[in-house]
């Protein structure tokens, strides 16, 4: 089977951007792609429970993959973030929870019960109310289009706490996601440099090798091994 998406749904949550469940076998590395956002993955393998804090991720890489494993995910709002941990700590990185149950976890100095797939709004619904998820609404503003009254510098250094990323590099990576998704649907490469707005074929070619590590073919024909990148079924071979 290899690594599949089973589920993957966004969320009406203003704090919440994307639920997803897979599962895994026969798979040992995937490749990872580049992410402005952070996250909660909990999962079960050989009747162990985990959980781990992500991070934004700047590059594609090669990541390890428990064989046989079961996963749910939230991906958390552009702009948010853990009060105990700054974004800017995760990026590249992550942090695993000790004490992980199947049914509950340590998170901020207190136990949370576990969610499910669609359970996971009401389990951010109260890591807010408890203070423990915070958000700068201003970076949400910025990313919509607004331009807020303050300076060009102001907007960069909350952006950049808020994300642990400066705003080019979020448009950049989430720019060559769009890519690799429109080229997985079967557009043109070239098709995709005009809509997206690269220089040239080129240009986008670098931004998937840095972002998606993956060529333009590969997108299309579904090979290159597993990924975390829910585009397609024929990704998880």
């Amino acid at each position: 089977m290899g690594l599949r998406f089973v589920t993957r749904r966004r969320s009406d949550s203003p704090w919440v951007d994307t639920v997803w469940t897979s599962e895994s076998d026969q798979v040992t590395t995937m490749t990872s792609v580049a992410w402005t956002r952070w996250g909660l993955v909990f999962w079960e393998q050989a009747g162990r429970s985990y959980a781990t804090i992500t991070g934004p991720e700047t590059r594609s890489g090669t990541a390890p993959v428990p064989d046989g494993a079961t996963f749910t995910g939230i991906e958390f709002a552009v702009g948010t973030w853990l009060r105990g941990v700054p974004t800017a700590a995760l990026v590249d990185s992550g942090i695993e929870l000790p004490g992980t149950t199947r049914r509950t976890f340590r998170l901020d100095g207190a136990r949370w019960e576990t969610p499910g797939p669609d359970d996971a709004e009401a389990l951010v619904d109260r890591l807010v109310r408890a203070g423990a998820v915070v958000r700068d609404p201003l970076v949400a503003d910025v990313l919509r289009g607004h331009r807020p009254a303050v300076s060009e510098r102001t907007v960069e250094r909350r952006f950049r706490a808020a994300t642990g990323l400066t705003r080019g590099a979020v448009r950049q990576i989430e720019r060559a996601r769009t890519a690799a998704e429109l080229l997985a649907a079967g557009d043109p490469a070239a098709g995709v440099v005009a809509k997206l707005g690269y220089f040239d074929e080129p240009h986008l070619a670098r931004a998937l090798r840095t972002y998606v590590g993956r060529t333009a073919g590969q997108l299309r024909e579904g090979t290159g091994g597993a990924i975390a990148l829910a585009l397609d079924q024929r990704f998880t071979s």
